[in-house]
């Protein structure tokens, strides 16, 4: 199979990993000056909170998925 057997399990990995370390990385060190005038001053945090757990979620589910598979 192209790319292994298990690939979507190692892109949701990825993507996962990568969701929860950016909204994790929004809340600890915000930008110190917005880029634009309707740019925010800091991420929202309940949505950031949120997208980090939905992130963290997948990124646990899919090594679960490896480990067991």
């Amino acid at each position: 199979m192209f790319l292994g057997e298990n690939l979507l399990a190692w892109l949701v990995l990825a993507l996962g990993g990568a969701l929860f370390a950016g909204n994790v990385m929004a809340i600890v060190k915000p930008p110190v000056k917005p880029r634009a005038e309707e740019d925010l001053s800091r991420a929202p945090i309940a949505r950031t909170i949120f997208m980090g757990v939905i992130g963290f979620a997948a990124a646990i589910w899919a090594l679960a998925s490896l480990v067991s598979g």
